[in-house]
């Protein structure tokens, strides 16, 4: 019974910047009396469907953008005989939607770690259940992925989790919904051990894809600490003294190694976290800002980031303590208006941000954001070929909206050409070469440029422009960029690696 796992894309770049990492934890999962799974990554090349037989089993997971391609994908796997299974976020949020326009006959909601194996017997006997509950499972439980099955040469970075859950709850993210506000971090050793195991497959570049490296801020600290509430207070030193144990033994893998990671503003305020960031190799972070103004961070719950000129100094404390920044701004907010956009650039500039990413205010579902614009459309909701524009994902690529929520004073295509020209701003080849200055070599400098420009093509070009030739241009520019671009990132293997480098030990600052 032929195990297939497919993470679908409607663009394909032929190399990836960061491994799917999903696809090779459910490897890891299924059982060796399957075989060897099949792995289909869609960002690199399209699902060859002539492989899939009658009786094999075909598993899809799905977020949110990627959906509708995969319900293509499930559609015809099934009408060829296969089991289709879904999961990941959208099919947890959205169970009967798989079922009924994805060719379903089985959806896994939440973690699929340890549920995967069931699934999977159950099939076998014929006994498959319609829907499967993988809840959320503690960090000593999370799966290593199986990069055996890696493809030789197709991304640039490899990822490794170590913590799952976030405690904020800004109104745009479903994050703290889908994977819950208790931070569930994953051994010290089960991370280092996997970090390892790329290394000796030539990997020197490694995002630690969690949904918030930073679990415990000081000010949870301090409110702990008024409140009296001990067993609080125990909890969160000792969840921050682990994330300082992680840091301290990135410090002592191979030195040639760098980490990217996601963390909140908050980061700022605390020099002890991001000096250990720093001897960890830990050299970038995504950084939500989201808004620049107080008005547009109210409109996204997100008030414990600063604006204006405190926001500019709070984010140049990630560089001092030689932290980068890609910064995440949204444009589409209410109290957005024309000069949010030049002030937006502005910020992102003075701050010193290496790369930053502009997105238009899209409601995803599971988010606050969604619920309360699903709640005011209602049924008047705009259609565009039949589909209501509150199911967005189920338009076709080709006639999807960029701009979903009527704005009080821009229309949709202005804030669309208006958040291009941002990127354009940004992305400039003198603002790029000028920012490639946080390298320390010509090559590194080169190295910079070329991923920014690779950078824009995926993430700008092909998501904002409206126009068909546009996206395919840009997609083959970033197919031409990916290849040569991946050489600057890899190393030469290690295969004999066995352990992280001896280091003393330094003092670990848990409050």
């Amino acid at each position: 019974m032929p195990v297939h796992l497919v993470n679908p894309s409607h663009l394909s770049f032929g190399v990836g910047v960061i491994t799917p990492r999903w696809l090779f934890v459910l490897a890891a999962a299924t059982p060796s009396g399957y075989g060897r799974p099949e792995i289909t990554d869609e960002t690199l090349e399209p699902f060859d469907i002539e492989r899939v037989q009658a009786g094999d089993i075909v598993g899809i997971g799905i977020h949110t953008g990627n959906a509708l391609r995969g319900y293509e994908i499930g559609t015809r796997a099934r009408a060829r005989g296969a089991t289709v299974v879904f999961g990941g976020i959208h099919a947890t949020l959205y169970p009967q939607e798989a079922h009924e326009l994805g060719g379903a006959h089985a959806v896994v909601r939440g973690d699929g770690d340890i549920i995967w194996p069931v699934v999977l017997d159950d099939a076998r006997r014929g006994n498959l259940q319609r829907t499967y509950e993988g809840g959320r499972i503690d960090g000593d439980r999370f799966l290593p992925a199986r990069w055996d099955l890696l493809p030789e040469g197709r991304y640039m970075w490899g990822s490794v989790q170590t913590v799952r859950g976030c405690p904020k709850h800004c109104s745009f993210c479903s994050v703290w919904r889908t994977d819950g506000q208790k931070p569930r971090q994953r051994a010290v050793n089960a991370v280092v051990t996997e970090l390892l195991e790329l290394r000796r497959r030539g990997f020197r570049f490694v995002a630690l894809a969690d949904d918030n490296f930073y679990p415990v801020t000081l000010t949870d600290l301090r409110m702990a600490e008024r409140q009296g509430n001990v067993a609080r207070l125990e909890q969160l030193r000792a969840l921050r003294a682990e994330r300082f144990e992680l840091m301290e033994r990135l410090a002592q893998l191979p030195p040639d190694m760098v980490f990217f990671t996601q963390i909140t503003m908050e980061a700022a305020e605390d020099a002890a976290f991001l000096d250990a960031m720093r001897r960890a190799n830990i050299k970038g972070a995504l950084v939500g800002i989201e808004a620049v103004t107080p008005e547009g961070l109210k409109d996204v719950y997100k008030n414990f980031n600063d604006f204006g000129d405190a926001l500019v100094q709070r984010l140049r404390k990630f560089r001092e303590h030689g932290v980068h920044v890609l910064g995440s701004f949204i444009f589409g907010l209410p109290s957005d208006r024309p000069s949010t956009f030049d002030a937006t650039a502005e910020v992102a500039e003075r701050a010193g941000l290496a790369f930053a990413q502009f997105v238009m205010l899209t409601p995803y579902p599971g988010t606050v954001d969604f619920d309360a614009w699903e709640k005011s459309v209602g049924a008047h909701a705009v259609q565009v070929g039949g589909i209501p524009i509150t199911r967005h994902w189920l338009i076709p690529q080709a006639q999807r909206p960029k701009v979903y929520s009527p704005h009080p004073v821009m229309t949709p295509d202005e804030i669309r050409a208006r958040t291009q020209a941002v990127w354009d701003r940004f992305y400039s080849l003198r603002g790029i070469w000028a920012r490639s200055r946080c390298t320390d070599t010509l090559r590194a400098r080169l190295a910079f440029v070329v991923i920014s420009k690779l950078y824009r093509q995926m993430y700008a070009n092909t998501g904002i422009a409206t126009d068909s030739a546009r996206v395919n241009r840009a997609t083959r520019w970033a197919r031409l960029i990916a290849r040569p671009c991946r050489r600057l990132f890899v190393a030469r293997p290690l295969p004999n690696l066995t352990h992280a480098a001896p280091q003393a030990s330094g003092t670990t600052p848990v409050s």
